[in-house]
């Protein structure tokens, strides 16, 4: 496994399957350069919806939680 920085972010890449290996947190600031990215670029794309402190907490799911995002389920 090697590790390099990365947008500020640790980045683990297998040398045997080449997958790339990623902390919870960098994923998370990962996603908000991509939010940044887009509003960087103008009314042409459309970042996604900040998470705040405000926003309402979702309902509990019964089977235990469930995933926040595509990411979240991939990687979860």
């Amino acid at each position: 496994m090697s590790e390099r920085q990365r947008a500020g972010v640790s980045v683990a890449q297998c040398g045997q399957c080449e997958g790339i290996f990623l902390d919870r947190a960098d994923r998370g600031v990962l996603a908000e350069q991509e939010n940044d990215w887009h509003v960087s670029q103008g009314p042409r794309t459309q970042p996604l919806p900040r998470i705040t402190p405000e926003m309402p907490v979702p309902p509990a799911a019964a089977a235990g939680p469930s995933p926040r995002s595509f990411v979240d389920a991939l990687f979860g």
